[in-house]
């Protein structure tokens, strides 16, 4: 029997939702005060000790005092993720301004890793605000990530997928969001969490038919079961590792 009430913070994105829906449909629900945020604010709400547990940006680990990751679960990719993007109107080595999302400190992150490491490009970083996605001048480009790059796709010269773009340079999957608690977390409540995220995962057709805001679920159920994987595998701990390894040297 669990005594400890924990909150948990988890990202309100589309590639969240087989992991909601489990959460959702599992006793462990009860357990928890489940609030629903950006990647940003989960980051900044575990940083602030708002809440116990969150589902968050990878690159902000090292700014935790304490940090444990706590589920084999996470946000990943192992090729392409449709939704984590740099779009441009120019070649890589004409643009000369990044925009930079201020929803995910992860994928701002990445952009820059790769833009040292592997494009070979210094153009002038801007952190943006919101309604930055449509003020991009000729040779802007912008890193916009989540549910927005759905309607994007297709409308720029130049797009450039940053986990595929990862795999290329590293040949190694990608880790987006893992879930992290900045203290000791009750093993049953773990396993109780990982339990319902299993659930959610094996099924998702469930979870796309329950969500009413979805329009295109046979395009959904593509992106979530072929565009994002949830284990987090030992090639993706290599990866986050190295991942971190790399931002520190930016």
């Amino acid at each position: 029997m669990m005594k400890k009430r924990y909150s948990v913070s988890i990202v309100k994105y589309t590639n969240t939702l087989p992991l909601r829906y489990g959460i959702n449909n599992s006793k462990v629900l009860t357990e928890m005060d489940l609030q629903l945020d950006i990647p940003a604010v989960c980051a900044q709400k575990l940083l602030d000790d708002k809440v116990d547990i969150g589902l968050i940006p990878v690159a902000v680990i090292p700014l935790l005092k304490e940090h444990h990751i706590i589920s084999n679960y996470c946000i990943g990719s192992n090729e392409r993720v449709d939704t984590v993007k740099l779009y441009s109107n120019v070649p890589l080595n004409e643009i000369e301004n990044v925009y930079l999302d201020y929803q995910s400190r992860t994928s701002i992150m990445l952009a820059k890793v790769l833009c040292k490491n592997f494009w070979k490009i210094n153009p002038h970083f801007i952190n943006a605000e919101a309604g930055f996605e449509s003020k991009t001048a000729a040779k802007d480009a912008a890193v916009i990530i989540g549910d927005r790059c759905f309607s994007l796709n297709g409308t720029f010269t130049y797009e450039y997928d940053l986990a595929f773009e990862w795999k290329k340079f590293t040949t190694l999957p990608f880790v987006f969001a893992a879930w992290v608690s900045n203290k000791k977390i009750d093993t049953d409540f773990i396993e109780q969490l990982e339990s319902a995220m299993a659930y959610g995962i094996e099924h998702v057709d469930a979870a796309i038919k329950e969500d009413a805001n979805i329009k295109n679920p046979a395009t959904i159920k593509t992106y979530l079961t072929e565009r994002i994987n949830y284990n987090l595998d030992e090639a993706k701990k290599k990866s986050l590792h190295l991942f971190l390894d790399l931002i520190k040297q930016l």
